[in-house]
């Protein structure tokens, strides 16, 4: 098999299983976590762990921005979003996000699993993180996008031909035609808030514990996430007992 068609196949198989890979980063995180906290960690000589803690979130939520921009404006059935079956595009997605990069939920996940692996403080597990998801998110941008280039032929190639694949580019900017959605962000990308207040309360109560010996429960961290875990499902009752969330063409 050609290298090409080797790509393509392992970017398909990838594809599929995409939604492990935050499992298996946290999987990973926690016991290197533990090792950086009891044994190596040098980050807390130069900066607090509070505020560290906030950096971090900042950077998920600069992740979480960037997805819900992206769902907020994209129709049904497009280039932004596939599903586990395979891939989907009835219309190919140029505009707004779209005009700066290739491929910008990717450029989202990037930031919010980045975030979580700086919670570990070992700049070489976020050095071996970064490589990992290049390798891995590689072949399915190859994959994807060998199904675009035979559906939509010329239109795509001139289009990416001026896109970058992975780092946005301001200059070639273009405005969306659709109106931004908010009922299809909540749709698609209720959980997103939700696993990002948890996985850093794990993180925090691991951290205490270790250091301390006690777990503080009584703290903005803990109420932040209930909170979004009650405003989660509340929402997925109402996507699946109503249509309130249900848009024509979204």
């Amino acid at each position: 098999m050609a290298l090409q068609e080797e790509l393509e196949v392992q970017g398909n198989k990838l594809f599929k299983y995409r939604s492990h890979l935050p499992l298996i980063l946290l999987v990973v995180s926690i016991p290197v976590f533990i090792y950086t906290q009891l044994f190596n960690n040098q980050f807390d000589k130069f900066i607090s762990y509070d505020l560290y803690e906030i950096i971090s979130f900042g950077v998920c939520f600069l992740g979480l921005l960037v997805r819900i921009y992206t769902v907020g404006y994209t129709p049904k059935n497009t280039s932004g979003r596939n599903t586990s079956e395979g891939q989907v595009a009835d219309v190919l997605n140029t505009q707004g996000i779209y005009s700066m990069v290739r491929h910008p939920l990717y450029v989202g996940n990037f930031f919010m699993w980045l975030g979580i692996a700086m919670l570990v403080q070992d700049i070489w597990y976020m050095v071996a993180f970064t490589f990992i998801y290049w390798v891995y998110y590689e072949r399915i941008m190859f994959a994807e996008e060998q199904f675009l280039r035979k559906k939509f032929g010329d239109i795509y190639v001139n289009w990416s031909l001026k896109t970058p694949a992975f780092i946005p580019s301001l200059k070639n900017f273009s405005s969306n035609d659709l109106t931004f959605s908010w009922k299809k962000v909540i749709k698609k990308e209720k959980n997103g808030v939700a696993a990002v207040f948890i996985v850093f309360l794990i993180f925090r109560f691991i951290r205490d514990y270790l250091l301390t010996g006690t777990v503080v429960t009584d703290s903005w961290q803990v109420y932040a996430t209930a909170a979004s875990i009650v405003i989660y499902f509340i929402l997925k009752v109402l996507k699946s007992s109503t249509k309130v969330f249900e848009e024509e063409g979204r």
